[in-house]
């Protein structure tokens, strides 16, 4: 059995893959920079864009099941191209915004494709990742020790990238999950504060909390580039999820109230969630190099 993976070197995708490699699988990938992206031993690399649908024909030759990163303008095309290639099998990476009715024009469509394809499917709708705190805190954590931030109560739910792809691998290995969309959260509601707190044992150092105003707080995280610019203002409550301005609230909420059962990974895998505190071991390199 032949199995692609598209985002392959994504936050997700590249353990996915791993995860394939060990369980003995045939694994493909498709990647736009084929020739500087580094995989294990045996996965076939080569050239492919969901922007440019085309591109998958080779790709998707003796494929049966598919890992799809979300790409909703050519959604349609790409599973149109997979079942046509014979792939029964399709596992989406979504978004716990559509869960929560926040998306609608980005997973969503790409969630509906694979719907209407009538190949079996499973959605892995993935909610606040907490991999976020490493793009927006890391460099300066690294470079003084400090996280700012106008929010140090603001609670949530992040889960652990290795538990979205072990809920993703078991999906396509497994049967008895077609049709079926998995929210992923953490195990914990946790504050900015507390995570910072996890952080700073994790490194093995204090890290300073300083709390700053949010607009001080999005011109750090535009100077920063990358993720922390481009999500700037929705991050901050200056923008929704669909990108519309809003007037945000003196302050997000600070409990979990409403969270009677949080779902997570457990539910499919049958291992404990992992904890921000497990997630800050994992990264502590990251967050001191």
């Amino acid at each position: 059995m032949t199995i692609l993976v598209t985002g392959a070197t994504g936050n997700v995708g590249r353990i996915v893959v791993e995860q394939l490699v060990e369980a003995g699988e045939r694994v493909r990938v498709i990647t736009r920079r084929p020739e500087t992206a580094v995989f294990p031993a045996g996965v076939e690399a080569g050239y492919g864009d969901l922007a440019d649908p085309a591109t998958l024909a080779g790709p998707l030759t003796e494929v049966e099941r598919l890992y799809l990163f979300p790409h909703p303008e050519t959604a349609g095309e790409v599973v149109d191209r997979a079942k046509r290639a014979g792939v029964r099998r399709i596992v989406v990476l979504s978004s716990g915004a559509v869960t929560a009715g926040l998306d609608t024009d980005f997973h969503l469509p790409v969630e509906r494709a694979v719907e209407d394809s009538g190949l079996e499917w499973t959605h892995v709708r993935a909610g606040e990742f907490m991999l976020n705190r490493l793009w927006l805190w890391g460099e300066s954590i690294r470079a003084q020790d400090v996280v700012r931030d106008p929010y140090p109560d603001q609670g949530g739910i992040p889960v652990h990238e290795r538990d979205i792809a072990d809920v993703a691998v078991r999906a396509l290995l497994h049967d008895g999950h077609a049709g079926a969309a998995y929210t992923l959260l953490g195990p914990e509601w946790i504050t900015r504060r507390e995570q910072v707190a996890a952080i700073a044992a994790a490194v093995g150092r204090e890290v300073r909390f300083e709390r700053v105003g949010r607009e001080e707080a999005r011109e750090i995280y535009r100077k920063m580039g990358g993720f922390a610019a481009a999500n700037a203002d929705f991050l901050l409550g200056f923008r929704d999820y669909g990108g519309r301005e809003i007037e945000p609230e003196a302050a997000p909420p600070s409990s979990a109230s409403g969270w009677s059962s949080m779902p997570t990974a457990e539910a499919v895998t049958g291992r404990p969630a992992r904890t921000f505190a497990q997630w800050a071991r994992d990264h502590a390199a990251d967050l001191t190099a």
